[in-house]
């Protein structure tokens, strides 16, 4: 079954135009999902929105926005009031400018949706705009609206069509500076770089998303699998946590533990052995001379 499109308008490049349509990339429909009830009677339990100093419910024909200047006084938003100030979407994805992929600081995306025309007439235009993008590697800004917002999208060549990703506002992106200001700056000893390194490299690997559990999904899956067939799950134990007493400690282990220790650390334990110290390494040393 073909996916239903969350929006249909325009791809413009210039004077270029592409009728296009967008499709959500990723979606938590899949995940387990509970209704709340009532324990006594087993039935589902409704919600309502009730006067906070009445404690009557409110009829949805009743129901209004309100602003909050401070102190609880409101300014009260009519529903047309919000409709006539919301932009109005002329269904153009227009692009404004073009950047290399790698310009945008990733903390900016939001949602990722893909992209494809809208129809067999569209093809060989979508594919013109696909192929140069891919090839000259850039992405591309574009604005519409979406869902009643006005968005910025970043627009990226993606196997045999685009993705979109929405873009966070400025005001909504919290200062970095701000969240690392207590992070205190560390000289780093030359041997805890080339182990960390090491671990590193003998760990490298490639994204695999299938590799990646969803663990809370599937406790989930098997708790209701039981309840199901009447059995009992046994609480899991979690293992205990490790104990850190000391970062270069640490750091040899986790070497260790990859099967090949990094060359640094190989010279300098040579060196150690080559080298004994303290009285004892003397008179190794003068009965090798005697």
């Amino acid at each position: 079954m073909a996916p239903r499109a969350i929006w249909k308008g325009v791809l413009k490049v210039a004077e270029l135009t592409c009728p296009v349509a967008l499709y959500t990339a990723a979606s938590t429909a899949e995940r387990i999902s509970f209704h709340t009830l009532n324990r006594k009677t087993g039935n589902r339990v409704q919600r309502q929105f009730v006067d906070e100093v009445t404690g009557k419910p409110v009829e949805h024909d009743d129901q209004v926005k309100g602003y909050d200047r401070g102190d609880g006084d409101y300014i009260v938003l009519e529903p047309e009031e919000i409709a006539a100030a919301i932009p109005e979407s002329d269904k153009t994805l227009d692009v404004s400018t073009f950047l290399p992929c790698d310009e945008i600081d990733d903390v900016f995306l939001d949602r990722p949706y893909y992209i494809a025309p809208s129809s067999q007439i569209a093809s060989e235009a979508f594919e013109l705009i696909r192929e140069t993008m891919a090839e000259q590697k850039c992405a591309a800004l574009a604005r519409t609206v979406i869902f009643r917002r006005m968005r910025s999208i970043l627009i990226r060549s993606h196997g045999k069509g685009l993705i979109g990703t929405t873009l966070n506002f400025d005001y909504e992106v919290r200062s970095a500076e701000d969240a690392f200001s207590d992070v205190p700056k560390m000289k780093i000893q030359a041997e805890m770089l080339d182990l960390a390194k090491h671990i590193i490299e003998t760990k490298a690997g490639e994204f695999d998303p299938k590799a990646f559990d969803d663990r809370y999904e599937a406790a989930l899956a098997e708790l209701v699998k039981a309840k199901i067939e009447g059995r009992k799950l046994k609480p899991k134990k979690l293992p205990a946590p490790a104990k850190v007493v000391d970062l270069m400690e640490a750091l040899r282990q986790s070497a260790k533990g990859t099967g090949k220790a990094p060359a640094a650390a190989k010279s300098s334990t040579r060196k150690a052995a080559a080298k004994p110290r303290g009285k004892t390494g003397q008179e190794a040393e003068r009965r090798k001379a005697s």
